[in-house]
């Protein structure tokens, strides 16, 4: 949902990591150069929890289970795509799941390793907040 009185982008993202290698999982949208977690902005009548799992399905081809979601946190930071904006996002992990392929509006994705230093083309909501929290959990 996007909140254009007050430059609010509400959002819900979800943690994929590599099995073997605990890697992150981000994507890159069409026509965009910045890196971040799939997911997307909720259709009407839709919770944090369902927005996650359908944006996951259309972006990756992915089906996840919303039973095995789990709240990292809400964060808020300034939007990667939106100037101006910022975003408000619910995060969530769930357990490892095989991507292979982009769908959707996504053209790219690519694993970022959590403890390397984060590069310039990932989402401030991910550099900010996210790593920060996983690194906290995994420590």
């Amino acid at each position: 949902m996007i909140d254009h009185e007050n430059k609010r982008i509400h959002v819900s993202a979800v943690v994929l990591r590599h099995p073997e290698t605990g890697w992150i999982l981000t994507v890159r949208k069409r026509g965009t150069s910045m890196f971040m977690q799939p997911g997307g902005k909720p259709d009407p009548g839709e919770g944090p929890v369902e927005t996650a799992v359908r944006e996951i399905r259309e972006e990756l081809r992915v089906d996840l289970d919303p039973d095995a979601m789990r709240l990292l946190g809400v964060y808020e930071a300034p939007a990667a795509n939106e100037g101006g904006y910022t975003v408000v996002g619910t995060v969530f992990t769930h357990p490892p799941v095989e991507v292979t392929e982009p769908a959707a509006e996504i053209e790219e994705i690519r694993w970022v390793d959590p403890e390397a230093p984060m590069s310039a083309d990932l989402a401030p909501l991910m550099t900010h907040h996210i790593v920060p929290a996983l690194r906290e959990l995994d420590h």
